[in-house]
């Protein structure tokens, strides 16, 4: 079963005769994140044309001629097969498949963290499988607001193109830094100068997330919104004062403001605080391991 607990589909056969899913007649929404990575943003009109291939070139492709993510296509029928055919894969929907897109993506940083690349290589297969897994379901909708796997993989594509025009254009960069700028001003346009307004930035943030990851990324867009640094400091207390009507007080508790704050004093020490912290968690796992085993207990 695809999806269910990291199981590897790459070696099922597809029956003879067997047709891809429907497509979907539609654009499906593509993700977000905080950097040039991806966010969210729908096209934008206008722009310098991308710089062309040279002439008879393939993207990526090898000395042997064979082009990198052929083998996506094996994938895609895979899936559909499965959508098709397996009582368990033909039931999922996107609501049922949710967790395991959290799972894949944090055993995917386990492995990474792990330093195992064949390891990595494995759980990205997974992360993989519920990208495909998810436009394959979405394929199927008759609403009109269906997308399938090449809708998302255009989205990302043009996404990447518009937010680097030194690349595809002719815009010119001095290093990283005007990369970055760039791409802030590019989202923005896209979101038809959106993403200046504080509100709207802060808006955008899912909540959802775990509490770490919210707390840099809503100090993060506030800060590229120009919010002064000193809010990061929050006021303690049941309420920093009277809240007035539809507003709830700020004031926090005091081991929550503390780690907000070290939150700030990590992305301003240019770490992330997600890292550090799984590190710290990895070093205390390792400590109670060895204490356990002095202790004759069971480390497990």
């Amino acid at each position: 079963m695809a999806g269910t607990h990291g199981d590897r589909v790459t070696e099922s056969p597809v029956p003879n005769g067997a047709q891809p899913g429907p497509v979907g007649d539609g654009a499906g929404p593509v993700g977000d994140s905080a950097g040039p990575v991806g966010d969210g943003a729908g096209p934008v009109t206008g722009g310098a044309a991308p710089r062309a291939l040279a002439d008879g070139a393939q993207p990526g492709a090898g000395a042997d001629g064979a082009v990198p993510g052929a083998a996506m296509l094996r994938l895609v029928e895979v899936m559909d097969t499965l959508r098709v055919n397996c009582p368990w894969d033909a039931k999922q929907t996107h609501e049922s498949l949710a967790p395991y897109l959290l799972e894949e993506c944090y055993e995917a940083l386990e492995a990474l963290e792990g330093g195992d690349p064949a390891e990595l290589r494995d759980e990205l297969g997974d992360v993989l499988l519920q990208v495909v897994f998810h436009a394959r379901v979405a394929a199927e909708r008759t609403d009109g607001t269906g997308f399938d796997i090449d809708d998302v993989a255009t989205g990302i594509v043009e996404k990447l193109i518009r937010r680097h025009p030194h690349v595809f254009s002719d815009v010119k960069v001095s290093g990283a830094e005007d990369v970055k700028r760039n791409w802030d001003a590019i989202k923005a346009a896209e979101r038809g100068g959106r993403e200046g307004a504080l509100p709207t930035a802060l808006g955008s943030v899912p909540f959802g997330q775990p509490a770490l990851s919210l707390a840099a990324q809503l100090q993060r867009r506030a800060e590229r919104a120009g919010a002064p640094a000193e809010l990061t400091g929050l006021p303690t207390g049941p309420a920093a004062g009277p809240g007035t009507a539809g507003q709830a007080p700020d004031g926090v508790s005091e081991i929550g403001a503390a780690l907000f704050a070290l939150v700030a004093q990590a992305r301003a020490a240019g770490l992330d605080p997600k890292l550090e912290l799984r590190a710290a968690a990895r070093g205390y796992r390792e400590r109670v391991r060895r204490w356990a085993q002095e202790q004759g207990r069971d480390p497990a």
